[in-house]
């Protein structure tokens, strides 16, 4: 049975290519997507979900915009990865979905509150205000998740500074609300995602699909594995926001570890940066767990057959 999911995201190259892979995912019911700020502007990757959509064919999935900015802090954006766009590279099509009227924390609320308990997992793939805040405003959704799958943080890499990952240090305060709410939570962060190389092999495989959608997400590489190279000296570019989507569709393709999780606010050199204590045993009580090992060809297999099963949509 497919699980259902709500996708949190700021597109972003790899947010694109996540959207991609759960709307090709027969594994996966994609009920809504939801946008926050932090690749780029809010304005921005939002208009970027919608021309996503369109490019993949996605119909029939609300889409609603959420938080301009952080909590508490000012509005940090990626265009260094990213580019002025937050999709540069592509020729990117008009949008030609209508956004759901509500507001993204709200659609949040009210998709999961409507739902059965246990049958709604979040997938946020940027900062974690919209979800803090959803969570802040209605308390009773951290009962009713089935799990919250974060791409974000870090155990032993940064890459926003030394020790602090992008989605968790643009808004860190966001993210402590996340860490430590009572439900079950993976982090899917910069250990597991930068084992999710778009290798010159892994090229030749999403080229083969020979589709427009396959074609983009060439494209969105083109560009992303530049800016990698350039930014952070990456031969080949992680594409991380798709592996939060992958454990989804398939736990397995991934070795996770149970350890408590906590996010440092105060930290001169360490804002943001995700503390997992490995010290002991995690404790009965313990209800976050981190990503460490990728098995990536079945990673990229995924991928790859999600493209294909989407196909070639009108655009």
């Amino acid at each position: 049975m497919a699980t259902t999911i709500i996708l949190d995201c700021d597109p972003g190259h790899d947010d694109a290519i996540a959207m991609l892979l759960a709307w090709g995912s027969p594994e996966i019911d994609l009920a809504g997507v939801t946008t926050v700020m932090g690749n780029q502007t809010i304005e921005k990757v939002t208009r970027n979900a919608l021309s996503v959509a369109r490019i993949a064919g996605i119909t029939g999935v609300p889409f609603a915009r959420g938080a301009h900015r952080p909590l508490v802090r000012e509005v940090e954006t990626g265009a260094s990865i990213h580019g002025d766009s937050g999709l540069d590279g592509p020729a990117l099509p008009d949008p030609t979905l209508e956004l759901d009227p509500r507001h993204a924390v709200d659609f949040i609320i009210d998709t999961i509150m409507d739902a059965e308990p246990g049958t709604i997992t979040l997938v946020p793939t940027g900062a974690l205000t919209n979800i803090a805040l959803a969570v802040r405003k209605e308390p009773r959704i951290a009962s009713r998740v089935r799990e919250v799958v974060l791409m974000g943080g870090g155990v032993h890499v940064g890459n926003w500074s030394a020790v602090s990952e992008f989605n968790i240090v643009i808004d860190p305060e966001a993210a402590h609300i996340v860490f430590n709410e009572n439900w079950p939570l993976t982090m899917v962060g910069l250990d597991l995602t930068h084992q999710a190389l778009a290798t010159p092999r892994v090229r030749a495989e999403i080229a083969a699909v020979g589709t427009g959608p396959a074609r983009f997400v060439g494209e969105l590489l083109d560009f992303f594995g530049d800016t990698y190279r350039q930014e952070q000296g990456f031969e080949h570019p992680p594409v991380h926001d798709p592996c939060a989507v992958a454990y989804v569709i398939d736990p397995t393709v991934m070795t996770t570890t149970r350890v408590p999780l906590d996010v440092e606010l105060t930290g001169t050199l360490t804002l943001g940066m995700t503390v997992a204590d490995f010290r002991s045993p995690a404790p009965e009580t313990c209800t976050t767990q981190v990503a460490t090992d990728l098995d990536a060809d079945r990673f990229w297999a995924l991928v790859v057959d999600a493209l294909t099963r989407i196909g070639d949509p009108e655009q």
